[in-house]
């Protein structure tokens, strides 16, 4: 199909919705068959259509290894919990974590050992957070915020070692082929960070949050549980039941050190597979996604034989496994209508419509700004990082040369607005899993979050343009 605005209407649909209702998934499909409605022209046909797309999202290899890694991490989860491992650790913790700063502080901390991938680093801590939340009696959405500030803005300013470097080093090789720049497309990806004003900011904001501690409001202190507000007696007898389990520490110990030294091991060795001759290079080309699906896979036959050592019921295992993944079937089902929403909207035209609705009419200095705040826009709508970079990479890279911008500012602002879209949407994958692990509705945490957002948005817009009025003139 042609580009055109209705390309917009499944993404302003899901949006409008979700403020509205505050809850994603009606939206969702309504977006999504609206969109297909439009695509067939026909009600029935569109229908069928929209289901083809949901088939379509679950026969992509990369989707699957996500929806596995999400279920298979959750059940790990669910054995922890019932081997009293969550438990065990939260008191150890509890001893030791006294404040919110204390609290805060622990999330930067465990940054080195979860830093790899982003779904990967707030599966593996925020049981644990959630837990001391709980018992001190803190602000979710503050310590989400700061959960997800110190994944998505750090991994995308780390040149190495992540699950975005190569896709990201990739985007850039691409649009820089045939331009003769005299950089390689790494070089040009490592100039990029300094210029990644958004995830920059953000760090900062950040770091201050962490630190600057002011009295806390009544909100917080009267703050209740998603689930005891709305699900009061859904999972009572559960949650009696982890009551009263022991609490032993080792049995989160022993899976946690598993999994993060099978990943890091598996990412070299895939990455030494595909041809990479440092570390570096082989957790940049490495498959990170199979590997951290793999990794928990090795984990999960572990530490049930470990538990069963340990004289931990199976049948109580194998139980609270699959609780643990079904907790996770809300954050799965979401991310699962996301990209069929999203093949709606390319059979639409979104790409098109969005690369000639912005034309080459930009003044230099101007571009990477541009090209920062459209694609934020995009990028709130889309919920996606790498779907924003994707869409926006070719569009920034040709606009920097038709209009002389500086290309490594463009492909900062590229790369910026893909960190703003995924920290900030409520479609985004960061905002679903942290809502969902902390019992947060999804849409007032999306909400709560744009506000910080805006202001770290605002002040990059403002640094693109001095940034390319200085480096153009």
């Amino acid at each position: 199909m042609d580009q055109t605005w209705l390309s917009l209407l499944p993404f302003i649909i899901v949006i409008a919705m979700s403020i509205w209702i505050k809850n994603i998934l009606p939206g969702l499909i309504v977006g999504i068959l609206a969109g297909s409605i439009i695509v067939k022209a026909d009600l029935l046909s569109g229908t069928e259509q929209s289901v083809s797309y949901i088939v379509s999202t679950l026969s992509d290899e990369t989707n699957i290894k996500i929806i596995g890694f999400l279920y298979l991490f959750g059940g790990l989860v669910g054995m922890m919990n019932i081997a009293g491992g969550i438990k065990g650790f939260s008191e150890w913790a509890g001893t030791r974590i006294r404040s919110e700063r204390g609290l805060l502080g622990f999330i930067w901390i465990t940054l080195p050992f979860t830093f790899m991938m982003p779904m990967f680093r707030i599966m593996m801590i925020g049981p644990i957070i959630k837990s001391l939340i709980k018992k001190m009696n803190l602000s979710k959405q503050k310590v989400g915020l700061t959960l997800d500030i110190s994944t998505e803005s750090v991994i995308v300013l780390l040149p190495v070692a992540t699950a975005f470097v190569g896709f990201m080093v990739s985007l850039v090789e691409g649009g820089i082929s045939g331009l003769n720049l005299g950089m390689s497309a790494y070089e040009v990806f490592l100039l990029s960070i300094l210029f990644n004003f958004y995830a920059i900011i953000m760090l900062l904001i950040g770091i201050i949050q962490t630190f600057w501690n002011p009295k806390r409001t009544e909100h917080n202190q009267v703050h209740k549980d998603l689930e005891e507000q709305e699900h009061e007696f859904h999972r009572m007898g559960i949650k009696k039941e982890l009551s009263l389990v022991k609490a032993q520490p080792w049995h989160l110990i022993f899976p946690v050190t598993l999994l993060l030294a099978f990943s890091l091991f598996l990412l070299w060795q895939d990455g030494v597979a595909q041809g990479a001759k440092t570390i570096f290079e082989a957790f940049s080309m490495a498959d990170a996604t199979f590997v951290m699906l793999l990794a928990v896979f090795i984990t999960l036959v572990l530490t049930f034989v470990f538990y069963v050592i340990r004289r931990e019921k199976m049948n109580e295992i194998l139980y609270h496994f699959y609780d643990g993944g079904n907790q996770m079937m809300e954050a799965i089902s979401l991310l699962i209508l996301i990209w069929a929403l999203t093949l709606a909207a390319e059979d639409l035209g979104f790409s098109d419509f969005i690369g000639s609705s912005l034309g080459s009419f930009l003044p230099a200095f101007l571009t990477p700004a541009a090209i920062f705040v459209l694609g934020s826009v995009v990028g709130y709508f889309i919920g996606s990082s790498w779907g924003t970079w994707g869409l926006f990479m070719p569009l920034g890279i040709t606009l920097a040369v038709s209009t002389g911008a500086p290309i490594p500012l463009t492909v900062g602002a590229v790369f910026a607005s893909g960190a703003f879209g995924a920290l900030t949407s409520p479609l985004g994958d960061t905002t679903i899993t942290t809502a969902s692990i902390l019992d947060m509705d999804i849409v007032d945490y999306a909400r709560y979050k744009l506000k910080v957002s805006a202001i770290g948005g605002v002040i990059a817009a403002g640094l693109f343009i001095v940034g390319g009025f200085i480096i153009s003139s």
